[in-house]
């Protein structure tokens, strides 16, 4: 049999407060019609097909267009990730059965829907939605044991109930776990939930060697985890965050059949736009911008990127219109000198001193540099300074 494997969609993510809706769906069609070139009969959606537990009406429009479309090709299985709600994708769900999609959006026994096969297939596959700490450890323990015994004892529940699922499939099979899982040995791409990585992994020798493909989603960066089975995340379809920025985005193309190693494929997307990070002074982005940069770019070479710029400035106000106005798709803008320049290890004496004085030493200690502030700060003092006089009380107020 060959099957598709995609996740971490993200659904209703912007970028900086910029939508990214007509990305999404361009990049879904994609996926689609990647499904229908290659004649799966079986689609995987490893979670997070939301960004938020509460999706927006367009968000939602979008996720479900897309589920339709996929089920029109072949027979899709969605396993609820952390960002998902499941209350939600179970109130969903006899609507989405009807159309060829069947949702886990919680751990069940694997006679109750915990281990399922689809039509005719050939197959067994295991489902495992996200799985919080506070789902699977007791309040006792979370407020008893140290760190370390506790992300122990959250692995070693989750590890169990991969145990359970895959328990009964055998050679006869094509065995699949369907997960939203953290992995130890995954890298990470950026745009992650950090919370919900490191203190919620499980060890790749969770996965049994008999098993024909583990399906994740959770990491943003398509890869294969060393484990005895072929683990793989398919990652996010688009960039996601700047730490996302070198990543080819792909979905995963999977040819099985019972009791032989699978063959994968990586499928990569070209819809989206990608998240490019330039850096340099304010003459070098003017530079970019007019297509004169050492690097050759341009601003015709960063086409409609979305830009995160790193400036090698001193801070000043207005500095940031500036950028935009030369590359208006920059969506963040740092300084890249921005780090104190630190202080002595005996701070200098402020009392009696002159305000203006020590605010130009505390603006020289961040590395600002903009005589309109000063000049503005300036004005403050002598405002305050006219308007000073004795209170009713006979002190200056």
């Amino acid at each position: 049999m060959k099957f598709l494997h995609t996740g971490d969609w993200h659904v209703g993510r912007t970028i900086r407060g910029r939508p990214r809706d007509d990305e999404h769906r361009a990049v879904l069609g994609e996926i689609a019609a990647v499904a229908a070139d290659e004649q799966v009969e079986l689609i995987l959606v490893a979670g997070d097909i939301f960004d938020t537990a509460a999706p927006a009406p367009a968000a939602e429009e979008i996720v479900y267009r897309a589920l339709l479309d996929l089920a029109s090709v072949a027979p899709v299985v969605i396993v609820a990730g952390n960002h998902d709600s499941p209350a939600r994708l179970r109130a969903v769900a006899p609507l989405l059965e009807l159309g060829r999609v069947t949702v886990c959006a919680s751990v069940q026994r694997p006679d109750q829907g915990g281990a399922i096969t689809i039509g005719g297939l050939p197959a067994r596959i295991a489902l495992i939605p996200f799985i919080g700490k506070r789902g699977i450890v007791r309040v006792e323990e979370i407020l008893s044991l140290d760190t370390p015994d506790l992300i122990g004892e959250y692995a070693d529940r989750v590890e169990r109930i991969v145990t359970a699922l895959c328990r009964d499939m055998t050679s006869d099979t094509v065995n699949i776990v369907l997960g939203h899982l953290m992995v130890l040995g995954g890298e990470t791409g950026g745009g992650e939930r950090t919370a919900h990585l490191f203190d919620y992994a499980i060890s790749a020798l969770a996965f049994p060697g008999h098993l024909s493909y583990v399906a994740l989603g959770h990491l943003h960066r398509p890869q294969r985890v060393p484990a005895p089975a072929p683990v793989w995340y398919s990652g996010s379809p688009l960039q996601l965050d700047f730490g996302e920025g070198e990543d080819r985005k792909a979905v995963v193309l999977v040819e099985a059949e019972p009791g032989l190693p699978a063959r994968v494929e990586t499928r990569f997307l070209s819809a989206g736009r990608r998240l490019r990070t330039v850096r340099g002074t304010l003459a070098d982005i003017a530079a970019i911008a007019s297509g004169l940069g050492a690097s050759g770019l341009g601003a015709s070479g960063l086409g409609n990127d979305y830009l995160r710029v790193e400036l090698e400035e001193m801070a000043r106000v207005g500095l940031a219109e500036e950028v935009r106005d030369l590359l208006p798709e920059a969506v963040e803008i740092r300084l890249a000198t921005s780090d104190l320049a630190g202080g002595s290890a005996s701070p200098p004496r402020r009392l009696g001193r002159d305000p203006g004085e020590l605010f130009r030493e505390y603006l020289a200690y961040r590395r600002i540099d903009d005589p309109k502030l000063v000049a503005f700060f300036d004005e403050l003092v002598a405002a305050s300074h006219e308007t000073d006089g004795p209170g009713a009380d006979g002190y200056a107020t």
